[in-house]
């Protein structure tokens, strides 16, 4: 499912526009967006959660070279499966 495919379902569940729907969704992920970058967890019980992950600068190589290559430290967001969607899909 792709975004698309989210708000066309949102639509087609509630009395929505297409437009409110998409709203909808753009304030969502628009949220999550914000928690990461102020580093927040975010935690939506029974369906996942996600946390950064910080990861310190180290060296690495080009492939193509074999070059040593200097890694910027960064932050990622990790996902981590809750229990309720861990037992509806492996049922």
């Amino acid at each position: 499912m792709n975004k698309l495919e989210l708000i066309s379902t949102l639509k087609e569940r509630t009395n929505l526009t297409k437009s409110e729907a998409a709203e909808i969704v753009k304030i969502f992920f628009d949220s999550l967006s914000e928690s990461f970058i102020k580093g927040e967890r975010v935690e939506i019980r029974g369906f996942c959660s996600f946390h950064i992950k910080e990861y310190q600068s180290y060296t690495g190589r080009n492939p193509k070279t074999g070059e040593k290559v200097t890694i910027p430290p960064k932050r990622l967001p990790f996902f981590k499966c809750g229990k309720e969607l861990k037992e509806r899909v492996d049922y």
